[in-house]
């Protein structure tokens, strides 16, 4: 999509311009969380304020994230840290193999955010939570990441029961996530 577009998109205040914003800002929080230990769960206002100023004086500064795109990513990064144990589970076991450490962190962040999406939360369906993290992994991850998360993702949708059957915590939980 051209700058243009993605511009009017989100000047527009379309519903996929504000939820794509705070995926991509709920990933680089991730990222940040994944650095420092998932000590806390929601943004502070120093990731606010560095997400929308540029330390290069030749480039434009990115515009303020919206609002509601800004709650988006909250509730997101709330989400996951929630259910983070469950979620990185999830993920070791479809990745064979692979320890969780040893994915890059920015498809380790990627990944927890799409898993909660798909997985725990029922606010969008299956395919838009597989298509979204395939196009940040294209826009943040390597030259590979795009299809990994989409083969991880689609494995894990075809095998594991979404939002509200899937319990969360306690030993119902493990037998489900076995």
């Amino acid at each position: 999509m051209s700058e243009l577009k993605q511009t009017e998109l989100k000047a527009g205040g379309s519903k996929v311009g504000i939820r794509r914003d705070g995926r991509e800002a709920a990933v680089q929080y991730l990222f940040q969380l994944d650095h420092q230990g998932f000590e806390t769960q929601a943004p502070d206002a120093d990731f606010w304020r560095l997400r929308s100023t540029s330390s290069d004086a030749d480039k434009q500064q990115p515009p303020p994230i919206a609002p509601k795109a800004r709650a988006f990513a909250e509730s997101l990064v709330k989400g996951v840290c929630e259910n983070r144990n469950e979620i990185d589970a999830l993920i070791v076991r479809f990745t064979q193999n692979y320890q969780l450490q040893r994915l890059a962190a920015v498809d380790r962040s990627i990944l927890r955010m799409s898993v909660y999406e798909l997985v725990f939360s029922t606010d969008a369906p299956p395919a838009v939570a597989i298509n979204e993290g395939i196009e940040i992994a294209k826009r943040f991850g390597s030259e590979e990441s795009g299809r990994f998360v989409n083969g991880l993702l689609d494995r894990i949708r075809k095998e594991v029961p979404r939002g509200p059957t899937l319990p969360v915590g306690g030993e119902s939980a493990q037998k489900t996530l076995s």
